[in-house]
């Protein structure tokens, strides 16, 4: 490598150093059983108890004993790998079985497996435009980047309208012409804002427009609705939306993502998307270890009620205390700091003097200006936990003399 080569990616970290959100990951092994307790390893090579307050894991269904013995179950079945890519080798019945679950999960025709819930939106959405070459996108400017990825390789004609500003949305859709191909993206919760789509709405506008309807439904699924269908599905709107996508990495807690929809239109996704086509396919084990998640979720609806209450009791408690708490529907909890420095500084010294593990949100995750820390809580944070994460908040804020409500 040149040395004015290896300057261009000195000069990058250092610019990222700059702005305060450079970051150093933290070395975390989880503890089954334990969730959501874990170890940090310290420079030192020693362990400490720590409380992970940022995951994903939303159900703790990653630590599950059921789903961990179906994992088990299918590796020493068929062993580790799938063996290929779906169309060469790497097709199993837990595969087959794990995308039917997912389409009644949905109320859709079809469902399709990806490696991730990113290649799936990106590989999705992208494959939209080579399926329909006059095709006019709109795409809610909060989208996450692997549905803004999907739709600038789509190489559509793409209008962006203001988070959820459905009078916006109405206004670009009148610039396409009429007959042209029109398809929605957007989300369902959003996951640093903490807020909802009016699904019933786009849907109402769709409709009248002749636009088709994608969405993401990542952090809602598993979450909301009688059967974990999502935002969609607790708004009595599934049935309306003609693409649903989502994760088996959150709520379900393993890996993996996934498209539904109708059957003629997941088929051709199967046959012309690279994302699809060109990677192997998920191991066995985690197909396994998901749909046994997945069909733990839907029959246990108390899961949701509990996660429901732990976030609102937190959000209370973070209120009461002054504490700047984001204004948040969902499950999550961000607590807005505004600057990139002090929000890792605060991160930092929560972990290292508390044992608390919550990750700083900066840009471009966020817009500058606008960092956070974003909690979220499960139902395995008890009472105990919150008051601790409390008092530890109350003492960083102090201790670094930041502004608290009256």
């Amino acid at each position: 490598m040149r040395a004015e080569d290896a300057e261009v990616f000195s000069r990058a970290i250092a610019a990222v150093k700059g702005e305060g959100r450079y970051r150093v990951f933290a070395d975390i092994q989880r503890e089954q059983g334990r969730f959501p307790h874990a170890k940090l390893r310290m420079a030192d090579g020693s362990r400490r108890d720590i409380v992970v307050w940022c995951s994903n894991d939303y159900l703790g269904q990653g630590q599950s004993p059921e789903v961990i013995s179906a994992m088990h179950a299918a590796a020493c079945k068929v062993g580790a790998g799938s063996g290929g890519t779906r169309n060469i080798s790497g097709t199993t019945s837990y595969h087959v079985d794990l995308e039917a679950e997912l389409a009644q999960l949905h109320g859709k025709e079809s469902a399709l497996l990806f490696t991730s819930g990113y290649v799936s939106n990106d590989a999705t959405l992208s494959t939209f435009g080579k399926l329909f070459p006059d095709l006019w996108i709109f795409s809610d400017e909060l989208n996450h980047a692997s549905m803004i990825e999907g739709i600038r390789r789509a190489k559509a004609t793409v209008r962006v309208f203001r988070h959820n500003d459905l009078q916006h949305l109405e206004s670009l859709l009148n610039e396409a012409p009429p007959g042209a191909p029109k398809l929605i993206a957007f989300e369902s919760v959003y996951s640093m804002d903490a807020d909802v789509a009016p699904i019933g709405a786009i849907c109402d506008i769709a409709e009248a427009y002749g636009a088709m309807t994608y969405l993401d439904e990542v952090h809602g699924v598993g979450l909301y609705g009688e059967g974990g269908g999502g935002i969609a599905e607790r708004d009595g709107q599934m049935h309306r939306v003609d693409f649903i996508e989502g994760t088996l990495a959150k709520a379900f807690g393993v890996m993996g993502g996934y498209v539904t929809g109708p059957s003629a239109a997941i088929d051709a996704i199967r046959s012309f998307a690279p994302g699809f086509i060109f990677t192997t396919s998920l191991a066995p084990s985690l197909a396994a270890a998901a749909l046994e998640s997945v069909r733990l979720v839907r029959a246990c609806p108390h899961m949701r009620t509990r996660l429901a209450e732990r976030a609102e009791r937190l959000k209370q408690m973070f209120a009461d205390a002054g504490l700047p708490v984001m204004p948040s529907t969902t499950h999550i909890v961000p607590l807005l700091v505004g600057d990139a420095a002090l929000c890792k500084q605060i991160s930092d010294t929560l972990l290292f003097d508390h044992g608390i593990y919550v990750q700083p949100i900066n840009y471009p995750t966020v817009p500058r200006g606008t960092e956070r820390l974003r909690f979220t809580p499960s139902p395995f944070h008890d009472d105990a936990l919150m008051e601790k994460l409390l008092d530890a908040l109350v003492a960083v804020w102090a201790q670094l003399n930041l502004e608290r409500a009256a």
